[in-house]
């Protein structure tokens, strides 16, 4: 089961945001009674690149052996 500020993996892309799948956010809020939560993602200086209510499906956890890879965020 997720906690907020566990970091987690985008299952899919979301194009309007400049989001990618396998992109890495944090949950800041988990809605109760739902499965809803809001997470946010950061570019690499630590600005906030999207702040997004999600459901639980649209993320997964990170695993032990996975590695972390930069990409070039797209401008609108």
């Amino acid at each position: 089961m997720s906690q907020e500020l566990d970091a987690v993996v985008l299952t899919r892309d979301i194009q309007d945001s400049g989001l990618m799948k396998g992109d890495v956010g944090a949950i800041v809020h988990i809605y109760k009674d739902s499965n809803e939560l809001e997470v946010e993602f950061v570019a690499a200086e630590g600005r906030t690149v999207a702040l997004l209510t999600l459901e639980s499906s649209d993320v997964r956890p990170m695993s032990r052996g996975e590695i972390l890879h930069v990409r070039e965020l797209e401008t609108a």
